[in-house]
């Protein structure tokens, strides 16, 4: 069978990169060795996050949540406009698993078999490549589906095989066996990696660590409804009619995916430090990322083989901004909320906002706003001479528009003037950061013991440490009033949470800006429950910062006027849009519907092996009943 892969692109600093793929023969002529092992896994990489070559990547995933706002109204968040797909749209793909299947069968029958020769690490090196893979694009799956197949084999164009294998397992199941799958993967991968770029032991571990956390919280916070197993409403229920938790209960099954996140978390954490330059790891064009330093896995880019547009999109609006919710969560220097510092100089103009607060917000947004330059003059009095400083591209459309007037400098490389060119950026990616582990680490050991520990306490201050905050969190916690909170995070499953807790969920939502975490963390959380009227904002654009702009603002349609609210609101820039009066998340959009034609394949709906998601009704382009109760 003709394998796709991607050749391998060695760069002066022997920098791995991704191509186009190349069809290479078939298992008898390859296989052989390292080298044919590692050019099968190399297409493995394109399922990997980007950014893209135009617009679109990382940074702006998070408009699918309350921490940025796009152009553009979401579907996820109000009834109506989100509907089953076709198969061809739809994430209920397979096709990665079944090359990656392919891929693990064949390189492990090559080496039994003797067939595949030479350096036994690193053929195994590879194999694991494989299982982090697998692994991967099955959490793809259960963060889309929860319940899903488990197929471990190419199988053959055989409707009855096909058929018997569709039918969904448990979540928790899943969840176990990209565990498990994560575990051959660190039994088998390199400490290092052979090439920059390239799968190592610590990112299997990192990857263990959030799949674990993931799944701990989804079963926690959503237990009891339908979208966990071991219940009368699980929507797997009839399907599954003897199921049990291998754990023994709901609860006991929480703590085993806590504890695993906790052992994964504390191998990477203990010995990877933080990086000391937060904005350097977003703006590293020219070179490679430290093997044992902070970022774990990054793709690499190099000019005139791979490039994105990311510098070019941002540095003029980018059409995916930072929230007013998200900008006042960050902290003042002094490890206080703002509503508690009487340092804090209101948002009336947001240059002033930013002043004293954690060098996470003012290095990864640029704020807007007069400055007022005094100076003496000639009469020998102060003057007063205003300066603009910056006017965010609030008119614009498009991915030239400022949504919230709050604009993206993280990502944005300025110190080599061939990065500000549409489609000629070479700064690297980072996927995967060490601080992802300290913060796995601090929530699972406060969900699983319900106090801190000392590594909680090392890990905290280090992460405050570095955003120029004052380490000392418990002064955080003490003054935190969970009401004052422009978070929907501060609730799960519709009731308050703690200060400590609340603040872990904090520093995660500041650490990982516009690193397309947020979604996730809603959902697993269920905190999405409290999107309710839920108007997304920007800047105080009418108090003064409107005097930045000429008169005709007061009369346009690309922002929201004065009479709305002080601050922009984009929901509400037209009266026609059908989001005005804000979003609605609806319980059934927690989990994405299963493509009509898979029931078609396998039996017919209502005959089918496979059972659709909660809610989601039997025909195409049909959306949810959203009378469906799934608590």
């Amino acid at each position: 069978m003709a394998l796709a892969v991607v050749a391998v692109a060695l760069s002066s600093c022997n920098d791995f990169l991704q191509r186009e793929p190349l069809d290479f023969g078939d298992s008898t002529a390859y296989f052989r060795s390292p080298e044919d092992f590692a050019l099968s896994c190399n297409s493995f990489y394109e399922y990997l996050p980007k950014n893209n070559y135009l617009w679109g990547g990382i940074y702006s995933e998070d408009i699918v949540s309350d921490n940025q706002v796009g152009t553009g109204a979401q579907a996820l968040f109000y009834e109506g406009a989100k509907k089953t797909v076709n198969k061809r749209d739809s994430e209920w793909n397979f096709a990665n698993l079944r090359n990656i299947n392919f891929f693990i069968n064949t390189a492990e029958s090559a080496v039994a078999s003797g067939h595949a020769q030479g350096d036994a690490a690193s053929l195994n090196h590879y194999i694991g490549e494989g299982y982090f893979f697998r692994a991967f694009d099955y959490f793809r799956l259960l963060r889309n589906f929860g319940d899903v197949p488990i197929i471990t084999e190419m199988l053959p164009d055989d409707q009855a095989v096909l058929t018997a294998n569709s039918k969904r397992r448990p979540r928790n199941e899943v969840a176990r066996f990209i565990l498990s799958d994560l575990d051959k993967a660190i039994d088998l991968l390199k400490d290092t990696a052979p090439e920059s770029g390239r799968i190592h032991r610590d990112a299997a571990l990192a990857l263990k660590a959030r799949v674990a956390l993931y799944e701990a919280t989804w079963e926690k916070y959503h237990a009891g409804t339908c979208f966990v197993p071991g219940n009368a409403k699980w929507v797997g229920a009839s399907a599954w009619p003897h199921f049990q938790f291998e754990s023994g209960s709901a609860e006991a099954e929480v703590n085993f995916f806590l504890e695993e996140a906790l052992s994964a978390a504390q191998s990477v954490a203990d010995r990877r430090p933080l990086e000391a330059d937060y904005t350097a790891m977003f703006n590293n064009w020219a070179s490679a990322f430290p093997a044992d330093g902070e970022v774990i896995l990054a793709r690499y880019y190099k000019a005139g083989v791979l490039t994105h547009s990311c510098t070019s999109y941002l540095r003029g609006g980018g059409g995916c901004n930072p929230s007013r919710a998200l900008v006042n969560t960050f902290l003042m220097k002094s490890g206080l909320p703002i509503y508690a510092d009487a340092d804090y100089q209101g948002d009336a103009e947001s240059y002033y906002e930013f002043q004293g607060r954690d060098e996470r917000l003012t290095k990864s947004v640029r704020p807007c706003g007069r400055v007022i330059n005094t100076y003496l003059g000639d009469d020998g009095k102060n003057h007063n001479d205003t300066v603009y400083y910056y006017r965010p591209h609030i008119l614009n459309s498009g991915n030239e528009k400022s949504t919230t007037g709050y604009e993206l400098e993280k990502w944005v490389t300025r110190d080599d003037a061939a990065q500000m060119i549409q489609s000629a950026n070479t700064s690297a990616v980072p996927l995967m950061r060490a601080a992802e582990c300290y913060l796995i680490y601090l929530e699972a050991y406060y969900l699983r013991y319900g106090r801190l520990d000392d590594r909680c306490d090392s890990y905290w201050r280090a992460l405050r440490r570095r955003a120029g905050v004052d380490e000392d969190y418990t002064k955080t916690i003490a003054a935190t009033d969970l009401s004052k909170e422009n978070d929907l995070a501060v609730r799960s499953r519709g009731q308050l949470i703690d200060a400590t807790l609340y603040n872990i969920r904090r520093e995660r939502r500041c650490e990982f800006i516009a690193e397309g975490m947020r979604l996730d963390d809603l959902k697993r959380w269920r905190a999405l429950d409290m999107m309710k009227n839920y108007q997304p904002e920007g800047i105080n654009l009418w108090e003064k910062m409107y005097l930045m702009w000429d008169s005709s603002i007061t009369k346009s349609t690309a922002v929201s006027q004065a009479g709305v609210s002080t601050y922009i609101r984009p929901l509400q820039a037209s009266a026609m849009s059908v989001v005005y009066n804000g979003y609605n998340f609806p319980k059934q959009h927690y989990l994405e519907p299963i493509p009509l034609e898979e029931f078609n394949l396998t039996g017919g709906y209502g005959s089918s092996i496979i059972y659709q998601n909660p809610g989601w009704p039997d025909k195409a382009d049909g959306t949810a009943d959203y009378s469906y109760d799934c608590d």
